[in-house]
Protein backbone atom coordinates (compact mmCIF):
# COMPACT_ATOMS: atom_id res chain seq x y z
CA UNK A 1 0.00 0.00 0.00
CA UNK A 2 1.40 3.39 -1.00
CA UNK A 3 2.27 5.66 1.93
CA UNK A 4 0.30 8.87 2.17
CA UNK A 5 2.24 11.97 1.21
CA UNK A 6 2.66 15.07 3.37
CA UNK A 7 0.94 18.27 2.25
CA UNK A 8 2.50 21.67 2.82
CA UNK A 9 1.42 25.25 2.18
CA UNK A 10 3.85 27.15 -0.06
CA UNK A 11 1.86 30.22 -1.11
CA UNK A 12 -0.81 32.61 0.18
CA UNK A 13 -3.07 34.98 -1.74
CA UNK A 14 -5.65 37.41 -0.45
CA UNK A 15 -8.21 39.97 -1.50
CA UNK A 16 -9.61 41.38 1.72
CA UNK A 17 -10.83 44.53 3.44
CA UNK A 18 -7.29 45.82 3.97
CA UNK A 19 -6.04 44.91 0.53
CA UNK A 20 -4.00 42.01 -0.79
CA UNK A 21 -1.14 41.81 1.74
CA UNK A 22 -1.69 38.90 4.19
CA UNK A 23 0.72 40.38 6.75
CA UNK A 24 -1.17 43.68 6.72
CA UNK A 25 -4.39 41.77 7.39
CA UNK A 26 -2.76 39.98 10.31
CA UNK A 27 -1.44 43.22 11.78
CA UNK A 28 -4.95 44.66 11.76
CA UNK A 29 -6.31 41.55 13.47
CA UNK A 30 -3.64 41.66 16.19
CA UNK A 31 -4.61 45.29 16.86
CA UNK A 32 -8.34 44.40 17.12
CA UNK A 33 -9.10 46.66 14.16
CA UNK A 34 -12.52 46.16 12.63
CA UNK A 35 -13.26 46.47 8.92
CA UNK A 36 -17.01 46.44 9.55
CA UNK A 37 -18.93 49.51 8.37
CA UNK A 38 -22.44 50.35 7.27
CA UNK A 39 -23.12 49.36 3.68
CA UNK A 40 -25.94 50.32 1.34
CA UNK A 41 -26.00 48.35 -1.93
CA UNK A 42 -25.87 50.76 -4.89
CA UNK A 43 -28.84 49.02 -6.56
CA UNK A 44 -31.10 49.13 -3.50
CA UNK A 45 -34.60 50.36 -4.47
CA UNK A 46 -35.21 51.31 -0.84
CA UNK A 47 -32.78 52.46 1.82
CA UNK A 48 -30.94 49.56 3.42
CA UNK A 49 -27.91 50.15 5.61
CA UNK A 50 -26.43 47.11 7.35
CA UNK A 51 -23.01 46.38 8.83
CA UNK A 52 -20.86 44.60 6.25
CA UNK A 53 -17.25 44.16 5.14
CA UNK A 54 -16.16 45.19 1.65
CA UNK A 55 -12.89 45.08 -0.26
CA UNK A 56 -12.90 48.82 -0.98
CA UNK A 57 -9.55 49.03 -2.74
CA UNK A 58 -10.11 46.12 -5.12
CA UNK A 59 -10.06 47.26 -8.76
CA UNK A 60 -10.68 44.24 -10.94
CA UNK A 61 -9.74 46.00 -14.16
CA UNK A 62 -6.40 47.18 -12.80
CA UNK A 63 -5.64 43.85 -11.13
CA UNK A 64 -6.70 41.41 -13.85
CA UNK A 65 -6.91 43.59 -16.94
CA UNK A 66 -10.23 45.01 -18.05
CA UNK A 67 -10.94 42.54 -20.91
CA UNK A 68 -10.56 39.56 -18.56
CA UNK A 69 -12.38 41.21 -15.67
CA UNK A 70 -15.48 41.81 -17.80
CA UNK A 71 -15.88 38.04 -18.23
CA UNK A 72 -16.19 37.51 -14.46
CA UNK A 73 -18.69 38.10 -11.68
CA UNK A 74 -17.18 39.95 -8.70
CA UNK A 75 -16.88 36.74 -6.66
CA UNK A 76 -14.81 35.32 -9.50
CA UNK A 77 -12.66 38.44 -9.83
CA UNK A 78 -11.81 38.34 -6.12
CA UNK A 79 -11.01 34.64 -6.25
CA UNK A 80 -8.86 34.70 -9.38
CA UNK A 81 -6.88 37.68 -8.07
CA UNK A 82 -6.23 35.87 -4.77
CA UNK A 83 -5.24 32.64 -6.55
CA UNK A 84 -2.81 34.41 -8.90
CA UNK A 85 -1.15 36.11 -5.94
CA UNK A 86 -0.85 32.78 -4.09
CA UNK A 87 0.73 31.19 -7.15
CA UNK A 88 3.34 33.95 -7.36
CA UNK A 89 3.90 33.83 -3.60
CA UNK A 90 4.70 30.12 -3.94
CA UNK A 91 7.49 30.97 -6.38
CA UNK A 92 5.81 29.18 -9.26
CA UNK A 93 6.16 32.07 -11.70
CA UNK A 94 3.31 33.60 -13.65
CA UNK A 95 1.73 30.33 -14.82
CA UNK A 96 2.48 26.70 -15.59
CA UNK A 97 4.16 25.70 -18.84
CA UNK A 98 2.53 26.24 -22.23
CA UNK A 99 1.14 22.72 -22.07
CA UNK A 100 -1.41 22.35 -19.28
CA UNK A 101 0.17 20.60 -16.29
CA UNK A 102 -1.90 17.47 -15.53
CA UNK A 103 -0.62 17.07 -11.96
CA UNK A 104 -1.55 20.62 -10.94
CA UNK A 105 -5.19 21.34 -10.10
CA UNK A 106 -7.75 23.61 -8.47
CA UNK A 107 -10.00 23.05 -5.45
CA UNK A 108 -12.28 26.02 -4.86
CA UNK A 109 -15.18 26.90 -2.59
CA UNK A 110 -18.09 29.30 -2.84
CA UNK A 111 -21.53 29.27 -1.29
CA UNK A 112 -23.35 31.51 -3.76
CA UNK A 113 -21.19 31.81 -6.87
CA UNK A 114 -22.16 34.58 -9.27
CA UNK A 115 -25.32 35.77 -7.59
CA UNK A 116 -24.54 39.41 -8.40
CA UNK A 117 -24.76 38.53 -12.09
CA UNK A 118 -28.07 36.71 -11.73
CA UNK A 119 -29.59 39.41 -9.55
CA UNK A 120 -28.58 42.05 -12.07
CA UNK A 121 -30.19 39.98 -14.83
CA UNK A 122 -33.45 39.67 -12.90
CA UNK A 123 -33.50 43.43 -12.33
CA UNK A 124 -32.92 44.06 -16.03
CA UNK A 125 -35.81 41.79 -16.98
CA UNK A 126 -38.41 42.46 -14.33
CA UNK A 127 -37.68 46.01 -13.14
CA UNK A 128 -36.00 47.78 -16.05
CA UNK A 129 -38.20 45.93 -18.56
CA UNK A 130 -35.37 44.81 -20.85
CA UNK A 131 -36.23 42.06 -23.31
CA UNK A 132 -32.97 40.16 -22.87
CA UNK A 133 -30.05 39.80 -20.47
CA UNK A 134 -26.35 39.60 -21.19
CA UNK A 135 -25.38 36.49 -23.18
CA UNK A 136 -22.55 36.05 -20.65
CA UNK A 137 -24.96 35.70 -17.71
CA UNK A 138 -24.72 31.93 -17.44
CA UNK A 139 -20.93 31.71 -17.59
CA UNK A 140 -20.48 34.68 -15.26
CA UNK A 141 -22.93 33.32 -12.73
CA UNK A 142 -22.04 29.63 -12.65
CA UNK A 143 -20.66 28.36 -9.38
CA UNK A 144 -17.56 26.80 -10.94
CA UNK A 145 -16.54 29.94 -12.84
CA UNK A 146 -13.79 30.95 -10.41
CA UNK A 147 -12.17 27.51 -10.38
CA UNK A 148 -12.35 27.35 -14.17
CA UNK A 149 -10.77 30.77 -14.64
CA UNK A 150 -7.98 29.88 -12.20
CA UNK A 151 -7.25 26.71 -14.12
CA UNK A 152 -7.24 28.58 -17.44
CA UNK A 153 -5.06 31.46 -16.27
CA UNK A 154 -2.48 29.18 -14.64
CA UNK A 155 -2.70 26.34 -17.18
CA UNK A 156 -3.54 23.77 -14.51
CA UNK A 157 -4.56 20.63 -16.35
CA UNK A 158 -5.46 18.43 -13.38
CA UNK A 159 -8.83 18.15 -11.66
CA UNK A 160 -10.60 21.52 -11.36
CA UNK A 161 -13.25 21.08 -8.67
CA UNK A 162 -15.72 23.39 -6.94
CA UNK A 163 -17.27 22.76 -3.54
CA UNK A 164 -20.47 24.59 -2.63
CA UNK A 165 -21.32 23.64 0.94
CA UNK A 166 -22.52 26.95 2.36
CA UNK A 167 -20.10 28.32 4.95
CA UNK A 168 -17.93 25.18 4.95
CA UNK A 169 -17.20 25.46 1.21
CA UNK A 170 -13.60 26.66 1.11
CA UNK A 171 -12.45 24.76 4.21
CA UNK A 172 -13.78 21.63 2.51
CA UNK A 173 -12.07 22.65 -0.74
CA UNK A 174 -8.75 22.94 1.10
CA UNK A 175 -9.21 19.61 2.86
CA UNK A 176 -10.25 17.75 -0.27
CA UNK A 177 -7.46 19.37 -2.28
CA UNK A 178 -4.98 18.17 0.32
CA UNK A 179 -6.49 14.69 0.15
CA UNK A 180 -5.81 14.52 -3.60
CA UNK A 181 -2.16 15.34 -2.99
CA UNK A 182 -1.83 12.88 -0.11
CA UNK A 183 -3.21 10.09 -2.24
CA UNK A 184 -0.81 10.84 -5.09
CA UNK A 185 -3.39 12.24 -7.53
CA UNK A 186 -1.77 15.69 -7.68
CA UNK A 187 1.47 17.47 -6.83
CA UNK A 188 0.11 21.02 -6.51
CA UNK A 189 -3.42 22.27 -5.83
CA UNK A 190 -4.53 25.88 -5.70
CA UNK A 191 -7.19 25.78 -2.98
CA UNK A 192 -9.37 28.46 -1.44
CA UNK A 193 -12.61 30.31 -1.92
CA UNK A 194 -14.29 33.57 -2.81
CA UNK A 195 -17.62 35.28 -2.25
CA UNK A 196 -19.37 38.54 -3.15
CA UNK A 197 -22.77 38.46 -1.40
CA UNK A 198 -23.38 42.15 -0.72
CA UNK A 199 -26.24 42.79 -3.12
CA UNK A 200 -29.63 44.16 -2.14
CA UNK A 201 -31.41 40.85 -2.69
CA UNK A 202 -28.90 38.72 -0.77
CA UNK A 203 -28.76 41.13 2.16
CA UNK A 204 -32.55 41.23 2.31
CA UNK A 205 -32.68 37.42 2.24
CA UNK A 206 -30.25 37.12 5.14
CA UNK A 207 -32.01 39.90 7.01
CA UNK A 208 -35.28 37.98 6.69
CA UNK A 209 -33.70 35.06 8.57
CA UNK A 210 -33.03 37.42 11.50
CA UNK A 211 -29.39 36.39 11.80
CA UNK A 212 -27.75 39.66 10.68
CA UNK A 213 -26.37 42.03 13.29
CA UNK A 214 -27.99 45.48 13.37
CA UNK A 215 -25.88 48.60 13.56
CA UNK A 216 -25.78 52.34 13.22
CA UNK A 217 -23.13 54.75 12.07
CA UNK A 218 -21.70 55.02 15.59
CA UNK A 219 -21.50 51.30 16.43
CA UNK A 220 -21.25 49.47 13.11
CA UNK A 221 -17.55 48.65 13.58
CA UNK A 222 -18.40 46.51 16.66
CA UNK A 223 -21.54 44.90 15.25
CA UNK A 224 -20.01 41.39 15.20
CA UNK A 225 -19.37 40.24 18.78
CA UNK A 226 -18.74 36.47 18.92
CA UNK A 227 -19.15 34.76 22.30
CA UNK A 228 -20.26 38.02 23.89
CA UNK A 229 -23.26 38.27 26.20
CA UNK A 230 -24.62 41.03 23.94
CA UNK A 231 -23.91 39.33 20.59
CA UNK A 232 -26.61 40.15 18.07
CA UNK A 233 -25.83 38.30 14.84
CA UNK A 234 -23.37 37.91 12.01
CA UNK A 235 -21.93 40.42 9.57
CA UNK A 236 -21.57 39.48 5.89
CA UNK A 237 -18.43 40.25 3.94
CA UNK A 238 -16.87 39.78 0.53
CA UNK A 239 -13.39 38.57 -0.32
CA UNK A 240 -11.13 35.86 -1.63
CA UNK A 241 -8.33 33.78 -0.12
CA UNK A 242 -6.09 31.10 -1.62
CA UNK A 243 -3.46 28.65 -0.44
CA UNK A 244 -1.05 26.77 -2.68
CA UNK A 245 -0.98 23.20 -1.38
CA UNK A 246 1.94 21.06 -2.45
CA UNK A 247 3.42 17.64 -1.97
CA UNK A 248 6.23 18.00 0.57
CA UNK A 249 8.84 16.25 -1.58
CA UNK A 250 7.81 18.22 -4.65
CA UNK A 251 8.18 21.47 -2.69
CA UNK A 252 11.60 20.50 -1.34
CA UNK A 253 12.85 19.45 -4.76
CA UNK A 254 12.19 22.91 -6.17
CA UNK A 255 13.52 24.71 -3.08
CA UNK A 256 10.14 26.16 -2.14
CA UNK A 257 9.55 28.14 1.04
CA UNK A 258 7.34 26.02 3.30
CA UNK A 259 4.89 28.12 5.30
CA UNK A 260 3.01 25.37 7.15
CA UNK A 261 1.85 21.80 6.86
CA UNK A 262 -1.79 20.81 6.40
CA UNK A 263 -1.70 18.04 8.98
CA UNK A 264 -5.35 17.13 9.41
CA UNK A 265 -8.79 17.44 7.85
CA UNK A 266 -12.14 16.21 9.04
CA UNK A 267 -15.69 16.62 7.80
CA UNK A 268 -19.09 15.55 9.04
CA UNK A 269 -22.82 16.11 8.72
CA UNK A 270 -25.04 16.94 11.69
CA UNK A 271 -27.80 14.92 10.00
CA UNK A 272 -30.33 16.72 12.15
CA UNK A 273 -31.48 20.14 10.89
CA UNK A 274 -30.91 22.55 8.00
CA UNK A 275 -30.09 25.62 10.10
CA UNK A 276 -29.85 24.54 13.74
CA UNK A 277 -26.25 23.49 14.54
CA UNK A 278 -25.45 20.36 16.50
CA UNK A 279 -22.49 20.07 18.88
CA UNK A 280 -22.05 16.33 18.39
CA UNK A 281 -21.92 16.70 14.62
CA UNK A 282 -19.34 19.47 14.87
CA UNK A 283 -17.32 17.40 17.34
CA UNK A 284 -17.19 14.55 14.83
CA UNK A 285 -15.46 16.78 12.27
CA UNK A 286 -12.90 18.00 14.83
CA UNK A 287 -12.25 14.44 16.05
CA UNK A 288 -11.79 13.29 12.46
CA UNK A 289 -9.24 16.06 11.86
CA UNK A 290 -7.33 15.08 14.99
CA UNK A 291 -7.31 11.42 13.95
CA UNK A 292 -6.19 12.37 10.45
CA UNK A 293 -3.29 14.36 11.90
CA UNK A 294 -2.42 11.66 14.46
CA UNK A 295 -2.84 14.14 17.31
CA UNK A 296 -4.36 14.13 20.77
CA UNK A 297 -6.66 17.00 21.81
CA UNK A 298 -3.96 18.40 24.10
CA UNK A 299 -1.69 18.88 21.06
CA UNK A 300 -3.83 21.76 19.77
CA UNK A 301 -2.40 25.11 20.84
CA UNK A 302 -5.06 27.49 19.53
CA UNK A 303 -8.46 27.42 17.82
CA UNK A 304 -9.61 29.93 15.22
CA UNK A 305 -13.29 29.35 15.88
CA UNK A 306 -16.12 29.57 13.39
CA UNK A 307 -17.65 32.08 15.83
CA UNK A 308 -20.24 34.01 13.81
CA UNK A 309 -21.80 35.85 16.79
CA UNK A 310 -25.24 34.31 16.37
CA UNK A 311 -27.16 33.57 19.58
CA UNK A 312 -27.45 29.85 18.83
CA UNK A 313 -24.29 29.10 16.88
CA UNK A 314 -21.62 30.31 19.31
CA UNK A 315 -22.62 28.21 22.36
CA UNK A 316 -22.99 25.09 20.20
CA UNK A 317 -19.42 25.48 18.96
CA UNK A 318 -18.17 25.84 22.54
CA UNK A 319 -20.10 22.69 23.46
CA UNK A 320 -18.40 20.86 20.60
CA UNK A 321 -14.97 22.03 21.75
CA UNK A 322 -15.70 20.89 25.30
CA UNK A 323 -16.86 17.49 24.01
CA UNK A 324 -13.63 16.97 22.10
CA UNK A 325 -11.07 18.61 24.39
CA UNK A 326 -12.42 17.64 27.80
CA UNK A 327 -10.28 19.02 30.62
CA UNK A 328 -7.93 20.65 28.11
CA UNK A 329 -10.78 22.88 26.87
CA UNK A 330 -10.51 25.24 29.84
CA UNK A 331 -6.87 25.98 28.90
CA UNK A 332 -7.49 26.10 25.15
CA UNK A 333 -6.98 29.58 23.60
CA UNK A 334 -9.91 30.37 21.31
CA UNK A 335 -10.77 33.43 19.24
CA UNK A 336 -13.09 34.37 16.40
CA UNK A 337 -11.56 36.73 13.85
CA UNK A 338 -14.94 37.24 12.13
CA UNK A 339 -15.39 39.95 14.75
CA UNK A 340 -13.11 42.04 12.54
CA UNK A 341 -13.27 40.70 8.97
CA UNK A 342 -16.87 39.55 8.94
CA UNK A 343 -18.30 36.36 7.47
CA UNK A 344 -17.43 35.69 3.82
CA UNK A 345 -19.72 32.66 3.69
CA UNK A 346 -18.09 30.14 1.33
CA UNK A 347 -14.75 31.99 1.39
CA UNK A 348 -14.42 32.29 5.14
CA UNK A 349 -12.81 28.88 5.75
CA UNK A 350 -9.97 29.74 3.36
CA UNK A 351 -9.49 33.18 4.91
CA UNK A 352 -9.28 31.69 8.39
CA UNK A 353 -6.91 28.94 7.24
CA UNK A 354 -4.69 31.69 5.82
CA UNK A 355 -4.86 33.47 9.18
CA UNK A 356 -3.88 30.23 10.92
CA UNK A 357 -0.80 29.93 8.70
CA UNK A 358 0.20 33.49 9.59
CA UNK A 359 -0.36 32.81 13.30
CA UNK A 360 1.98 29.81 13.11
CA UNK A 361 4.68 31.77 11.37
CA UNK A 362 4.48 34.78 13.66
CA UNK A 363 3.84 32.97 16.94
CA UNK A 364 0.83 35.14 17.76
CA UNK A 365 -2.86 34.46 18.21
CA UNK A 366 -5.32 37.18 17.13
CA UNK A 367 -8.10 38.11 19.56
CA UNK A 368 -11.87 38.16 19.46
CA UNK A 369 -12.65 41.87 19.20
CA UNK A 370 -15.47 43.57 21.15
CA UNK A 371 -15.64 40.79 23.75
CA UNK A 372 -16.44 42.76 26.90
CA UNK A 373 -18.49 40.17 28.78
CA UNK A 374 -18.34 36.48 27.86
CA UNK A 375 -21.78 34.91 27.61
CA UNK A 376 -22.38 32.32 30.33
CA UNK A 377 -23.31 29.75 27.70
CA UNK A 378 -19.98 30.34 25.91
CA UNK A 379 -17.71 29.77 28.90
CA UNK A 380 -15.44 26.76 29.26
CA UNK A 381 -12.49 27.77 27.05
CA UNK A 382 -9.83 30.48 27.26
CA UNK A 383 -11.25 33.33 25.20
CA UNK A 384 -8.59 35.69 23.85
CA UNK A 385 -9.64 39.31 24.26
CA UNK A 386 -6.21 40.60 23.25
CA UNK A 387 -3.56 39.20 20.95
CA UNK A 388 -1.31 36.64 22.61
CA UNK A 389 2.26 35.72 21.70
CA UNK A 390 2.99 32.06 22.37
CA UNK A 391 4.73 29.05 20.84
CA UNK A 392 2.36 27.53 18.29
CA UNK A 393 2.72 24.06 16.86
CA UNK A 394 -0.81 23.06 15.85
CA UNK A 395 -3.84 25.25 15.10
CA UNK A 396 -7.41 24.08 14.58
CA UNK A 397 -9.59 26.12 12.21
CA UNK A 398 -13.33 25.36 12.21
CA UNK A 399 -15.97 25.95 9.53
CA UNK A 400 -19.60 25.04 10.12
CA UNK A 401 -22.46 25.51 7.66
CA UNK A 402 -26.18 25.60 7.12
CA UNK A 403 -27.25 22.14 6.06
CA UNK A 404 -25.28 20.73 8.98
CA UNK A 405 -22.03 20.39 7.03
CA UNK A 406 -18.87 20.75 9.11
CA UNK A 407 -15.18 20.98 8.21
CA UNK A 408 -12.14 21.20 10.46
CA UNK A 409 -8.57 21.87 9.38
CA UNK A 410 -5.38 21.43 11.43
CA UNK A 411 -2.39 23.52 10.37
CA UNK A 412 1.04 22.57 11.64
CA UNK A 413 4.18 24.68 11.94
CA UNK A 414 6.92 23.58 9.52
CA UNK A 415 10.10 22.06 10.90
CA UNK A 416 12.70 24.66 11.80
CA UNK A 417 14.94 23.59 8.95
CA UNK A 418 12.12 24.12 6.46
CA UNK A 419 10.74 27.44 7.77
Amino acid sequence: MRALRRVVVTGLGLQGPWGRDPDALFDHLLASDSAVALHTPPDAPARLALPAVLCPDFDAGATLGRPLATTMDRYCQLGVAAALDAWRDAGLGERAEAEAEPRYGVSWGTALGGTLTFEHGYRELFIAGRQRVSPLSVVLGMVNAAASHIGIQLRLGGACLTYSIACASSATAIGEGARRIRCGEADVVVAGGSEAPLSYGILRAWEAMRVLAPGDEHSAHRACRPFSADRAGLVLGEGGAALVLEDYEHARARGARILAELAGYGSSCDASHLVRPDATGQARAIQAALADAGLAPADIDYVNAHGTATPEGDPVEIQALRQVFGEHAARLPVSATKSMHGHQLGATGALEALIAVLALRRGQCPPTAHLAQIAAECEGVTHLRQARAMPLRHILSNAFAFGGSNAALILKAPEAAEA
